[in-house]
C-alpha cells in the first residue's frame, strides 16, 4: 500500500544516475593495461548489461575471454571503475538532486543496488547525497540477490510498508520478492511489465511520493 509506505529504497544505476560512459573508459583501461585481446567497450555495452550483480555484467560482456582473464577483469575493473567514478562521477537524472533532499523530509531514504563494493560509496560522496540516504547494501558487499539485500535493508532498519524504486525486470522481481510495491521509472535502463506505479521523470516519482499521506 504507497498510500502508508514508510521508507524509498532505490536502485542506483538506470534510476539515480547513469555512469555507462566512465564505466566504459574504466574497462577498456583494465583491458589495455593487461593486454587482453578484446573489442574496444562502449557505454551500450554497459548500458546493456546494467542491473545484473557485478559479475555477471563482466562475464555477459566478456563472453569469449578465458576465465583467466574473466578473473583478471573481476579483481581489477570494479576498483579502476571505483577510481574513476571518484574523479568524475555519472550523470545525475534531471531532478534527481533537488528531488532526494525533497523526499528526504519526509521519509527515510535508502539504496540496494547489484553494483560492486564501493560503488555506492562513490555515488554518495561524489554527489554530497550521503547525509539524506539511511543505509544501503549491494551485491559486492554480500554476494546475495537483490530481493534478499533490500530484505536485509528492511529488516535492519524496521520497514514495514517500503517501496522499492528501479528500472528494470529485475527490479521487480526483487521488490515482489520481498513483497513490496514496485515504482517503475521508464526512463532508466530496462523495460518492465508489471509495476504498482510508473514514471518518466524523477520530478514524477518525488511529487507522487510527497503528495501521499
Amino acid at each position: 500500500m504507497t498510500d502508508s509506505m514508510d521508507a524509498l529504497i532505490f536502485d542506483l544505476d538506470g534510476t539515480l544516475w547513469d555512469t555507462c560512459t566512465t564505466c566504459a573508459i574504466s574497462w577498456n583501461e583494465v583491458v589495455k593495461r593487461n593486454k587482453i585481446p578484446f573489442r574496444t567497450i562502449t557505454a551500450d555495452d554497459i548500458k546493456k548489461v546494467t542491473g545484473l550483480p557485478y559479475e555477471q555484467c563482466v562475464r555477459n560482456v566478456f563472453s569469449n575471454v578465458s576465465e583467466t582473464e574473466i578473473q583478471l577483469l573481476l579483481s581489477e575493473a570494479q576498483t579502476e571503475e571505483n577510481l574513476l567514478l571518484e574523479k568524475t562521477g555519472g550523470m545525475l537524472y534531471p531532478g534527481v538532486l533537488s528531488g532526494i533532499k525533497a523526499l528526504s523530509t519526509k521519509f527515510p531514504l535508502f539504496i540496494v543496488s547489484n553494483c560492486q563494493a564501493g560503488y555506492i560509496e562513490g555515488f554518495l560522496r561524489q554527489t554530497d547525497l550521503g547525509s539524506y540516504f539511511k543505509d544501503f547494501e549491494c551485491w559486492g558487499n554480500t554476494r546475495e540477490s537483490k530481493g534478499s539485500n533490500v530484505r536485509s535493508v528492511m529488516e535492519r532498519n524496521r520497514l514495514q510498508r517500503p517501496v522499492y524504486i528501479g528500472d528494470t525486470q529485475g527490479d521487480q522481481i526483487a521488490a515482489l520478492a520481498c513483497n513490496i510495491p514496485f515504482w517503475f521509472v521508464s526512463y532508466g535502463f530496462g523495460t518492465c511489465s508489471s509495476y504498482a506505479k510508473k514514471f518518466s521523470n524523477f520530478d514524477e516519482v518525488k511529487n507522487t511520493a510527497l503528495e501521499t499521506e
